[in-house]
């Protein structure tokens, strides 16, 4: 079963500071929820500022299994905190309530890449594999909001979405942050992501295709904080 968990984290805390530095650290931490993963363990996750608040983070992460996320609280929350810092939920109602016509509110964080056989300016590991017999290409970012936004829109469908319109057809999605993420990896190589917030108010399309998105997450970089996926019962409309 599936379960979808919201920590807080103290951004005064070392730890917390290192996970907003090095998404790698976030990563391992998130994986040290399971005192043995299952082989089919998968996870998600994306670290953003709590709603309504300026002096706490949230570490959101979706799992195949229940985690127990008590480590992280220790080293990067308010342990001695009497208000609860960890809150686990079965993941099962929200996929259930995934029907054609039905509106979420929707939010993803993404690594907005593309596909290029002619990049401006490739690296010296593009420059070998564009140099390959009959090359597919390489991942370029997309780092103007423009091509950002064009990447979601054309991925929507094919994960069972779309956007909900006003009366005037103007998208109730926006991309609502937008950011440039540097970090390196173990290895010593730098890693750069060129990455985007989207916001708004969608409506499934595709059950079956919405579901493979919201447990699989969308896009590269899902180890280091993208492609997650989350969605909640829409505010209702003014007026309503």
């Amino acid at each position: 079963m599936p379960y979808l968990s919201r920590i807080w984290l103290n951004p005064l805390r070392t730890e917390t500071q290192a996970y907003l530095r090095n998404p790698r650290a976030v990563h391992a931490a998130t994986l040290g929820g399971f005192s043995e993963p299952a082989p089919d363990e998968r996870v998600l996750w994306r670290l953003e500022s709590a709603p309504g608040t300026e002096h706490r983070l949230q570490l959101v992460v979706l799992t195949r299994h229940r985690p127990s996320w008590q480590h992280i609280v220790d080293r990067a929350g308010w342990p001695d905190s009497e208000e609860p810092q960890i809150l686990v939920m079965p993941y099962e109602a929200v996929l259930a309530a995934v029907a054609v016509g039905r509106e979420f509110s929707f939010r993803l964080k993404a690594n907005t890449v593309g596909s290029a056989r002619n990049p401006d300016k490739p690296s010296v590991e593009q420059k070998e594999r564009l140099a390959r017999d009959r090359p597919r290409g390489v991942r370029v970012p997309h780092r103007t909001a423009a091509h950002q936004w064009k990447w979601l829109t054309t991925r929507l469908d094919k994960w069972g979405f779309e956007p909900v319109v006003d009366d005037q057809g103007i998208p109730a999605v926006q991309l609502s942050s937008r950011d440039r993420v540097s970090f390196r990896k173990g290895g010593g190589d730098q890693v750069v992501l060129q990455t985007a917030t989207f916001n708004g108010l969608v409506r499934i399309t595709d059950p079956e295709a919405a579901r493979s998105a919201l447990l699989n997450g969308v896009g590269p970089g899902k180890a280091y904080g993208m492609g997650l996926i989350t969605i909640a019962p829409p505010r209702p409309r003014s007026g309503t």
